[in-house]
């Protein structure tokens, strides 16, 4: 009996497609964010949900901000997709990718983001575990008592 497959496609003709103005990715430890900047209200997503509900608290409040000292906020929407580590290896992750974005977006914003240090890109990383050690990366193996 011969099977009968059918494809169909879903298309959204009223789904509204933004321009994107500039893109970026940033990293932190095993952390990777990609960000997606467009004109827009100053709302910003990561991973489908408000930035505000993904990082909760004041004190990533004010760093998921610090890229906005430029006081662009309310130009751009920032979509971020972030992946790998944990929650503040992501958000550092996420503040790279949207200074190094707001820099493509515009070069006025390069000079103010890079004196707040928000373009260096933190290199340390964990460090890897070394034969003949005693199971972590730095232990040394414990010497005999007699």
């Amino acid at each position: 009996m011969p099977v009968k497959l059918t494809l169909m496609a879903s298309t959204s003709s009223n789904r509204k497609i933004d321009k994107i103005i500039a893109a970026a990715i940033g990293r932190r430890k095993t952390s990777v964010a990609s960000v997606r900047l467009f004109s827009g209200t100053g709302e910003m997503t990561v991973n489908g949900k408000p930035i505000s509900q993904y990082f909760p608290g004041p004190v990533a409040k004010t760093r998921y901000l610090l890229p906005f000292v430029t006081s662009a906020v309310s130009k751009y929407t920032a979509s971020i997709k972030v992946h790998g580590g944990g929650l503040y290896g992501q958000l550092d992750a996420a503040v790279l990718g949207l200074s190094r974005a707001l820099v493509a977006a515009g070069d006025k914003f390069k000079s103010p983001l890079r004196q707040a240090g928000l373009l260096t890109r933190d290199s340390r990383t964990r460090q890897r575990r070394m034969i003949g050690m005693g199971g972590k990366a730095r232990r040394k193996r414990q010497s005999p008592k007699r």
